[in-house]
Formats: C-alpha cells, structure tokens, sequence
C-alpha cells in the first residue's frame, strides 16, 4: 500500500482544546482504518509542525478522502507527502 507522511499544525480550534489531542488522534485513526487504512504511527512533533502520522492507504483517493476529512473537522492543517522506499523508487530512479 502507497505510505504517506502527513504533518500537521493545530488551527485556533485545535489549540484551544489541545487537551483532547490523544483522544481525537485515536478517533481519526479508526476513522482512517474504517476506510481501509493502517496508522504505523503518531507522534506530538516540535518544531515547525505539532503532529506527524505515518500512514498506509490502499491508494490516493483514500488518503486524499481522509484527509479532506480531517481538515474538515477544523482541528489541524494538514501537509502530506507521498512515501516510496528506495525499492520502490527504483524504477523511476533508473529514468533520471
């Protein structure tokens, strides 16, 4: 399955009710795994974003639904990037 990195900062929202975070984290990802989803981790970051989730999506429509999803609650913004290992990337490596 396609990995992806999702970074994400509180919004006003978010940070007024930054009490909650744990509990909405473990919400989102049921949420994600409902939709065919695997969380491989979450983590509280410090520096230029607040929250890291490593995630894998059976494909990008998914992971683009759930995090449209996500932003919509109204808690976090949100940037992604789409993973590939060295394996995977080798294909397109070979093209450079």
């Amino acid at each position: 399955m396609p990995k992806y990195a999702i970074l994400m900062n509180y919004t006003d929202q978010g940070v007024r009710d930054v009490k909650a975070t744990a509990a909405r984290t473990a919400e989102n990802v049921k949420v994600f795994e409902s939709m065919g989803g695997k969380v491989l981790g979450t983590y509280l970051a410090m520096g230029q974003y607040d929250i890291l989730a490593i995630g894998e999506a059976p494909s990008d429509e998914v992971a683009a639904a759930f995090l449209l999803k996500l932003g919509a609650a109204g808690n976090v913004k949100t940037s992604t990037l789409k993973l590939f290992s060295f394996d995977e990337a080798a294909s397109f490596l070979e093209k450079v």
